[in-house]
């Protein structure tokens, strides 16, 4: 069953924990899912980053909201008025080709609705750019990697981390516009875009009350620890 789930509105740790509680639950399934928020502006930064450099990077930005360790890679992402989503599906490919391609297709979806964007491997060569690495903290929405998009303006407006659980696949993004969480073609875009990466459509449904208990199980005993948190 392929699903565009909804979930009551959850907090930073709760989000993370409920992506992998579907990894974990429901690993052959398509499952798309938009975050709804209860905190307010809040940041995630990747699996691998030392925490006392996104703390040193958090600081720098004057923010000193919640902040959760993902279980996916990349940078530092402030959640404020981006589109934040979550997708989990079974995938043999490798990470960076799921990534240049989903983007692709998220690309078309937006220029069919208007909006003006491009990869940004069409703006540098690929050996200008990389992700980060050694567990260095960086400001991703400053910082693009290959196969982002960008706004005509040359700012990044989408970003996402992939990590594999075995075959299954989960990819969170953020599409940073300003107003990713109330405009409807931008939510359109993406169901669009996964309905043709991976040739399905999508049947929506509601997140089960023992789900939700899962993940907010989850969140105390693993996200919201000093264990998880500093983790490196």
């Amino acid at each position: 069953m392929n699903l565009l789930l909804s979930a009551p509105a959850l907090n930073v740790y709760e989000q993370m924990a409920l992506d992998e509680c579907l990894v974990r639950t429901r690993p052959e399934e398509i499952t798309l899912r938009f975050y709804r928020w209860t905190d307010g502006p809040a940041v995630t930064f990747g699996y691998s980053q030392f925490v006392r450099e996104v703390q040193k990077t958090l600081a720098e930005c004057a923010f000193w909201g919640p902040y959760a360790r993902r279980p996916t890679g990349g940078g530092v992402v402030f959640h404020g008025n981006d589109l934040t989503f979550s997708l989990v599906f079974a995938s043999a490919d490798r990470p960076s080709e799921i990534y240049k391609k989903f983007h692709r297709f998220i690309l078309a979806e937006l220029a069919a609705r208007g909006v003006s964007s491009v990869p940004f491997d069409k703006v540098l060569s690929a050996s200008a750019y990389a992700p980060s690495v050694n567990h260095t903290a960086n400001a991703c929405f400053i910082n693009p990697v290959e196969n982002d998009l960008l706004a005509a303006d040359g700012h990044k407006i989408l970003g996402g981390a992939i990590r594999r659980f075995g075959q299954t696949v989960l990819y969170q993004g953020s599409l940073q516009v300003p107003d990713g969480r109330t405009n409807p073609l931008y939510k359109n875009a993406v169901i669009g875009a996964v309905r043709a990466f991976l040739g399905t459509d999508l049947r929506p449904c509601g997140a089960s009350a023992a789900l939700i208990s899962a993940a907010r199980r989850l969140a105390n005993a693993q996200y919201k620890t000093p264990a998880w948190t500093e983790k490196f």
